[in-house]
């Protein structure tokens, strides 16, 4: 038991820290600070800013190209510094679910599956200064954040239910009235909903790293347009080579009209889809699943009221910083009704 304890909270830390990663990691790339510390995983070749500033002649002659800015670099280190504790958070779990094993607190393919989504985590950190913020790689860092906050909420909320079901807290004990058509549909609903969504913010990631946000300036038309010219053969190309600094972006304004109007597309289409799983769910009349229906409509207007008033506002950082949050609480949500519709089984699974 005292081990089912340490997980769920350690699994509860981790949902918070890795929140806070995924919010510092899109104010890094959003402020330009993602070239901050041009190497990997010092900071020119220190293990703080402060030394690098301590040593301005040498981390000049070092490294010509990049320009030493103080603000910009602690953006970086601080973001890398929360990322390696939630490294060792993750591993400590994965130790625990090794240790006790027999029990079958947690299942060892789920613990594996957190452990090589945060390793490769801190590849594609490194390969996001290395390759010169490259936006497929950039891209992909944001979902296997978000992949990992999603992983380590499932965690928790399955370590959260299994105790309480162990000390016959009957908390969240409604028993299921709904006929097992309903139940089923409510279920395939979400299931569409999470890869809409998951779909929502891949486009978010690919419009934030090509630079594209402020591609349409008006809302709710495009360029003064209800579909505005657009190039969107060159839009969506993933590969480019390599030894091309993204910084800023690369793609001229059609591309970004294209990346920028799709993204707006998807916003409408995955609105929809959560909406119908959300009230799917409150159908079943179960105190569990309605709460995190709820709270999948709550985060979604949250969603929606940032991503407008970032328009209307003209894109201030903090606004395009909590949008990235929104997306991360909208993930959230979704995985907690998700787990609603699964009740937890006597036998773990992970």
């Amino acid at each position: 038991m005292s081990q089912a304890i340490w997980i769920r909270r350690l699994a509860l830390f981790g949902v918070v820290l890795c929140f806070a990663v995924v919010v510092l990691g899109a104010y890094t790339r959003l402020s330009d600070a993602g070239l901050g510390c041009p190497d990997w995983p010092g900071c020119y070749g220190h293990l703080t800013p402060a030394g690098a500033a301590a040593n301005v002649e040498h981390v000049q002659s070092a490294w010509p190209g990049s320009t030493f800015e103080s603000r910009k670099a602690w953006i970086e280190m601080i973001h890398r510094y929360a990322a390696t504790t939630l490294g060792f958070v993750i591993v400590l779990i994965a130790a625990l679910a090794v240790v006790a094993r027999r029990a079958q607190l947690v299942s060892l393919p789920f613990a594996a599956l957190l452990l090589v989504t945060v390793v490769s985590q801190g590849v594609l950190g490194m390969l996001t200064v290395t390759w010169l913020l490259k936006p497929l790689i950039v891209t992909g860092h944001l979902i296997g954040g978000l992949t990992t906050l999603g992983l380590l909420v499932w965690l928790w909320l399955t370590m959260r239910a299994r105790t309480a079901r162990d000390a016959n807290d009957a908390r969240d004990a409604t028993p299921w009235r709904a006929p097992a058509a309903s139940l089923q549909r409510a279920r395939g609903l979400a299931t569409i909903a999470f890869v809409a969504l998951a779909m929502q913010i891949l486009l978010g990631g690919w419009t934030s790293t090509n630079y594209a946000a402020m591609a349409c300036p008006d809302l709710p038309r495009c360029q003064n347009e209800w579909v505005p010219e657009a190039d969107y053969r060159d839009a969506f190309v993933l590969w480019r080579g390599l030894d091309i600094n993204y910084a800023g972006g690369v793609l001229d304004h059609p591309a970004r009209v294209a990346i920028h109007f799709t993204h707006r597309l998807g916003a409408v289409v995955a609105t929809l889809l959560l909406t119908l799983a959300a009230l799917a769910a409150i159908r079943l009349r179960h105190a569990a699943t309605r709460h995190a229906a709820l709270f999948v409509l709550g985060a979604l207007a949250v969603q929606i009221a940032i991503a407008t008033t970032m328009v209307l506002k003209t894109f201030p950082l903090t606004l395009a910083a909590a949008h990235n949050a929104g997306a991360a609480l909208l993930l959230i949500a979704m995985v907690m009704l998700m787990r609603a519709l699964r009740p937890v089984r006597p036998v773990s699974s992970g």
